[in-house]
């Protein structure tokens, strides 16, 4: 649109500070202005999509209705600057600083240990600060709320939850059935523990921490509360380069330009819009913003209904409504309560904060929550134009939109009128979605009824779902047809019958899990049919109706079917050992120290890559993907895009002047691609916007190329193997097998996206002389980095600096893959003599950089009766996608770690790496053992269940149980193994738990609890003795400061916090005197990946040795004058010509493997854990809450137990996520689906089990323990109904999974599909 007289000034205030930006594009969100026009880089990127909650911050507005100030957290991500007119925002700058004064909540976090790698942790703080500036003392519930969108990926959450505990009102007991306050429970339970005085529970002293005065938080800004008062009647109009922002100052004149403008959409919190913008390319002209009218946020109480502004954000409905409970009968709230529901688990609280009432229902997403109430609960849409008012219902057919029932393009929603429920009127709303908080529902379900009164006759009947079609669908023909009936099981199965035959469900329905969904049609009915029936009893109670007796009774069993998972708030223990009383106070080593960066963390001051600010003349790069999964490239046509303004280059394949990758592997294609996410190209522009908008205009012609192979099996079919079969074997396995009892088995496991908070991302500064670079990257590996771009380039490695400060997290999915983007910014930079700055979305992170491998293992497993195991078989393949990247060692390591912590004389394992047509899968968390290991404990759990004997009992038959050698030949002592069995059995109260569970379903036929303890022996280290040497270089200078380097990256994990540890103890000199700056190539040289858990080990042993050496050149001095202080001692050191700077180094541990003899001692030592998990499911929707999990873990001598119990927890629950949502999701032509935080659900906040006791140090595997709870829960579902207990395992146990697992009346009636006659939307990978 033209801009005739220029925009209008935006007035908003950032951090206490004015803003005037005359020149406000409407496509600038709040993030990208704050990040690049302010610095304010502390509010972090990490989804873009605002479901993560990384770039929190909060806004506060003057309410036109209330005339109060409201304060709220927003994700940044999604808000546009022109929406700001009149607001202010305070960043996680604006609330404290380390060079001024801490905020309470950012001492508290950190202090608390809340942080690791620190990504998340600025939008945490501010989730937690906007809470505190609603409520002062919050109770936990409302923590919990506020906290749910805020995503975590190395924590576990428990630290972070503590520290916001640290503010919360202490009300909230929870007995947990027993009659006992839960601080009685907590103190009985450490001291029951372990009455030893050198166990110790405290991580933090609570008394320290400094009290929160509410007189210290900034005003609101005087000079935008006269503008309130006196409001801008004017329109407010702010001119973009593409798009158009008009804010009308009153209603009338919204109207006008709605009329002139019919195709605008109105925008309120962009929580729909703005995400369809970036992801599916809808583009806007002119967009209307009727924030500044007041009249579309007014509420209406009225004698039959309320009627609520479609401006109301659904926190203000959920208030609303909540309100409305308080004042009325509970016979006219069915509707409110069945919303407010649904209004609790609808996304996290930032989202609740900015999408209004008007959007979400105009949006008319196939999945809303709420549209499925409002309909049934008969509401009315009140509608406004030029042309005066008119009122429309809330129905199928609008939800349909069809245009008779629409709105007309010049109408705008003034507000909804939904009116209250009546005497014998019940309504209900369900869902089921992949996890139970912040996500979006696979079906949800809004049924009402209205009975004649005194009676159980249907007078009136409606029922709406959500995610079975493409808008809401109602089942009114169903309904119809059932008015007159009664309400008992025969009208039941009739309704069954009805429904599934008109919401109906093709097998390739977008979304994929059909039969899932159908069931979950039908068991949401039954759910509809038990709770109306438990309401009519009590209501005819009340009333004395005659006739009542004929009623149909609800069995005690059937009553646990009425009552969803409660969210409970996790409470635990954490133990570790105290140091030694004579260590002296000085020494840190084996104190919880706190973690280094931990208060840079919490203020937003720590820097991560793309926080470094922006460099003279930088560009930005942006990648260029195949579509397509297997295809010959015939041209590519970058004329157009290299015509837009401001592109400066494209590089390909040719722009490289030395080695485009490895033969079978290119950093950029050539000739051929060999996965959709494949890199071709990249563009180079001024800006991040004009490099996207530059991708969409090249034109890349592909001749699609055979064989296409994604699963596994395909893989097999084709012979299709990246590397050759690895294989262990002892005893005598066929000798063995004709003796025993057999059975065989398949187990798949999905795989595992890295979801690192910080997405991949590099700047490469080229210097002006000798072809010298900078590389800010970040990585796991800074060597691999540099010695790529050396050959890349070829340039010789000396001329290429890699700097790492820290990473976002990297869980092996920054080992290889940085040094791709690394190569390919340098060959631009060198191309254009510019900077180049390569930062991925996170759709194209997840699509191009691949994950953890799937697996699909078959076993064979011969036994006797007792449960004693004689002989296995175990055969894995994994899916390694188009490359071999990691996957001969993955499979090296799944081989020799199959047998766990078991001991049978006959076993042969074989493995092998298929290569199929998908991104190559990479190093992650536990390198092929959690996906391995879960084969193996799958087949202890097939052979108790065909013994008749319970998992635990198999697994300690079978354990190793004296000195012995693995199946590799290497010697170990299980001792410690055996001691973190019987002490969780112990911890956990296991068997008289293992009762209670067996009591507990024997009284519940819709509900089971399931149980399982897991042992792990993992190995650590890499394979090979070359891999675990170390260096690093301490100098100490003459005013007594020391600066330690090492070859280890800042992951998260603390070990520069362990490092200054371990210098200290050393030097004998407090931590305040010793600092790291950065890992950079240009100090310490050759140096191997952060990876295989022993980086502080080694990197601790080089550290130990450099200040060692030093201790020995100044002891002459020290000697001489023992009275001196360590400033003395150095400056004397320095007059005597004596060196303050040593290197350490640290050879390694020897390891090594010979695969063609099949033995050797592949790993330095083992660690130990057992984990005890309780879940307990809903066999109708396939739900499930973790109730309690046990940790014990071998963590032998701990440098810091607070670090250390953090990466216990976060392993914990990252594997937790592996084994129950985290579902990656493949069209048949190989795209990826799940590529964003909408559609890949890790663990939240809300998945954290209810009671966590931790100690020692965890792998990913204990996790499974939470996976073979579930599957012991199914296990008594499936012997109840005698179904066969003998089904094949997959992994991930998602609702679908489970659900389908629990066999019964509801999946028996569902009508399924001929796999033939459709094209399925997913296709299993495994």
């Amino acid at each position: 649109m033209p801009c005739p007289s220029g925009s209008d000034a935006l007035v908003f205030f950032v951090n206490g500070r004015k803003v005037t930006e005359r020149n406000a594009d409407p496509e600038v969100t709040l993030l990208t202005f704050l990040r690049k026009n302010l610095g304010l880089t502390g509010t972090k990127y990490a989804c873009g999509r605002g479901s993560c909650g990384a770039c929190t911050v909060m806004v506060s507005k003057h309410d036109p209705v209330s005339k109060k100030i409201r304060h709220f957290s927003v994700t940044a991500c999604l808000v546009p600057i022109c929406s700001l007119y009149g607001a202010a925002v305070t960043t996680v700058e604006g609330i404290g600083s380390i060079k001024t004064r801490l905020h309470p909540v950012q001492e508290r976090i950190a202090k608390s240990h809340g942080t690791q790698c620190g990504f998340c942790t600025p939008g945490m703080v501010m989730s937690m600060y906007a809470l505190l500036r609603n409520h002062l003392h919050p109770s936990e519930k409302q923590l919990m709320e506020a906290l749910r969108g805020n995503l975590c990926r190395c924590t576990g959450y428990r630290s972070i939850l503590e520290s916001g505990k640290t503010f919360c009102m202490m009300t909230d007991c929870h007995q947990k059935g027993t009659g006992k306050c839960c601080m009685d429970q907590r103190e009985n339970h450490s001291s029951s523990l372990d009455r030893k005085s050198d166990i110790c529970t405290e991580l933090f002293a609570k008394e320290e921490f400094q009290p929160l005065d509410p007189t210290q938080e900034l005003i609101f800004p005087p000079e935008l509360l006269r503008m309130a008062e006196n409001p801008e009647k004017g329109t407010l109009t702010f001119y973009g380069e593409r798009v158009t922002w008009i804010s009308p100052g009153t209603l009338q004149d919204l109207l006008e330009l709605k009329a002139k403008h019919p195709e605008a959409p109105l925008v309120l919190g962009n929580t729909s819009l703005g995400p369809a913008m970036k992801s599916q390319g809808h583009f806007h002209p002119i967009l209307l913003s009727p924030a500044r009218i007041s009249e579309l946020s007014v509420v209406t109480k009225t004698s039959d209904g309320l009627t609520i502004g479609a401006a109301c954000s659904l926190a203000q409905v959920k208030d609303i409504l909540a309100e409305s409970i308080s004042e009325l009968p509970e016979e006219k709230t069915q509707t409110y309560r069945a919303l407010l529901k649904h209004l609790r688990t609808l996304a996290g609280q930032q989202i609740r904060n900015m999408a209004s009432l008007g959007g979400h229902i105009i949006s008319r997403h196939c999945y809303s929550d709420l549209n499925p109430i409002l309909a049934v609960g008969n509401a009315t849409l009140n509608l406004l134009s030029e042309e005066g008012t008119r009122q429309i219902p809330l129905n199928e057919h609008f939800l349909a939109g069809l245009a008779s029932a629409d709105l007309k393009p010049e109408e705008i929603l003034e507000s909804v009128y939904i009116p209250h429920s009546r005497k014998w009127e019940f309504v209900f709303a369900f869902r089921q979605a992949q996890c139970l908080q912040n996500a979006l529902p696979d079906v949800n379900a809004g049924m009402r009824v209205l009975f004649k009164e005194g009676t159980d006759t249907i007078e009136d009947l409606s029922i709406a779902y959500g995610g079975v079609g493409t808008a809401t669908v109602s089942a009114h023909k169903s309904c119809q047809q059932l008015l007159g009936r009664h309400w008992n099981e025969l009208m039941l199965d009739e309704a069954c019958r009805l429904v599934l035959d008109e919401v109906s469900l093709p097998g390739s329905a977008p979304g994929g899990k059909v039969e899932f969904k159908r069931t979950l049609v039908v068991s949401f009915l039954f759910k509809f049919y038990l709770k109306v029936l438990k309401e009519l009893k009590t209501l005819v109670r009340q009333f004395s109706v005659p006739g009542s007796s004929r009623y149909p009774e609800i069995s005690d069993g059937f009553l646990s079917a009425l009552e969803d998972f409660p969210v409970t708030i996790p409470q635990g223990v954490q133990t570790y050992q105290k140091v030694d009383s004579h260590q002296p106070l000085r020494d840190p080593v084996g104190r919880p120290i706190m973690h280094l960066s931990g208060l840079k963390h919490a203020t937003g001051e720590a820097i991560f890559c793309d926080d470094i600010p922006r460099v003279d003349k930088e560009l930005f790069m942006a990648l260029v993907t195949s579509t397509r999964a297997h295809a010959k490239i015939i041209s590519i046509d970058f004329s157009e895009a290299l015509e837009l303004p401001e592109v400066v280059d494209v590089i390909t394949a040719k722009d490289i002047p030395g080695t485009n990758g490895g033969e079978d592997d290119k950093l950029l294609a050539v000739d051929e691609v060999l996965c959709v996410g494949h890199v071709i190209c990249a563009v180079v522009a001024e800006t991040d916007i004009q490099a996207k908008q530059a991708i969409e205009k090249i034109k890349i012609t592909y001749e699609d190329l055979e064989p296409v192979i994604f699963t596994i099996e395909d893989a097999i079919k084709h012979n299709s193997f990246l590397c050759p079969e690895k294989k262990l074997e002892q005893g005598n396995i066929k000798e063995a097998f004709e003796k025993v009892d057999q059975i065989v088995e398949e187990v798949h496991v999905g795989g595992q996206e890295h979801f690192y908070m910080e997405t991949q991302r590099v700047l490469v500064i080229p210097k002006t002389e000798d072809k010298e670079l900078d590389i800010y990257v970040s990585t796991q590996d800074p060597a691999h980095v540099q010695k790529t771009v050396s050959s890349t380039l070829n340039i010789p490695i000396n001329r290429i600096t890699c700097h790492v400060k820290r990473v976002g997290g990297g869980f092996g999915g920054k080992v290889g893959r940085p040094s791709v983007f690394g190569a390919i910014a340098a060959v631009g930079a060198v191309k254009t003599g510019h900077p180049i700055r390569l930062v991925l979305d996170r759709e194209d992170d997840m699509l191009i950089t691949g994950g953890r491998h799937p697996l699909f293992g078959k076993y064979k497993v011969g036994f006797m009766n007792n449960g004693r195991i004689k002989a296995l078989d175990i055969e894995c393949y994994i899916n390694g996608g188009c490359t071999l990247d990691h996957s001969e060692l993955v499979t090296e390591f799944l081989i020799l770690k199959l047998e766990n912590a078991y001991k049978i004389r006959n076993l042969r394992f074989r493995g092998r790496a298929c290569m199929t047509n998908l991104p190559s899968n990479t190093a992650f968390r536990g390198f092929g053992f959690p996906q391995g290991t879960l084969v193996t404990e799958s087949c202890i759990t097939a052979v108790a269940a065909k013994c008749g004997l319970p998992p635990e009992k198999i697994r300690e038959k079978n354990m190793y149980k004296t000195v012995d050698k693995t199946i590799y030949k290497q010697a170990f002592s299980p001792e410690t193994l055996i001691r973190c069995w019987n002490e969780c059995l112990e911890r956990s109260s296991f068997h008289s738990r293992r009762m209670q569970v067996e009591e507990f379903n024997k009284k519940n036929y819709w509900k089971k609890k399931g149980i399982a303890i897991i042992p792990m022996k993992f190995s650590v280290g890499f394979a090979a003795t070359s891999f675990h040497q170390a260096a690093a270089l301490v100098h100490i200078y003459t005013d007594g400061s020391v600066l330690v380097t090492h070859g280890g990256n800042e992951l998260g994990q603390g070990i520069h916090t362990k490092m200054l540890q371990v210098a200290s103890r050393e030097l004998k000199v407090p931590m305040s005197y010793l600092h790291i700056c950065e890992t950079s190539t240009a100090t310490v040289p050759n140096t191997i990946a952060t990876a295989a858990s022993v980086g502080a080990d080694v990197n601790g042993r080089a550290v130990q040795n450099a200040c060692q050496i030093l201790l020995k050149r100044l002891e002459p001095i020290i000697k001489k004058n023992p009275e001196g202080t360590w400033e003395n001692w150095i400056e004397a050191a320095f007059e005597q010509r004596i060196s303050l700077s040593a290197t350490g180094y640290f050879r390694g541990y020897k390891a090594f493997m010979d695969w063609e003899k099949g033995e050797g001692d592949p790993f330095p030592y083992y660690v130990y854990g057992v984990a005890c998990s309780e879940v307990e499911i809903d066999c109708l929707t396939g739900a499930h809450k973790k109730t309690r999990t046990d940790i014990v873990m071998d963590a032998c001598c701990s440098l810091n137990p607070a670090i250390d119990i953090g990466q216990i927890e976060g392993a914990f629950i990252q594997g937790m996520g592996l084994y129950t949502t985290e579902e990656l999701q493949y069209s048949p032509e190989g795209v990826l689906y799940s590529r964003s935080s909408d559609e890949y659900k890790i663990p939240t906040i809300t998945d954290v089990p209810e009671e966590f006791n931790g100690l020692g140090e965890s792998g990913m595997f204990l996790g499974s323990s939470v996976f073979f709870a579930i599957m012991d829960a199914v296990a008594a579902v499936r012997r109840e109904r005698d179904a066969a207990e003998d089904f094949t395992v997959k992994s991930p146990a998602t609702p679908e999974q489970v659900r389908m697992a629990c066999a019964d009346r509801f999946t028996e009636m569902i009508p399924r599909d001929d796999p033939k006659t459709f094209k399925p939307w997913s296709i299993p990978i495994a």
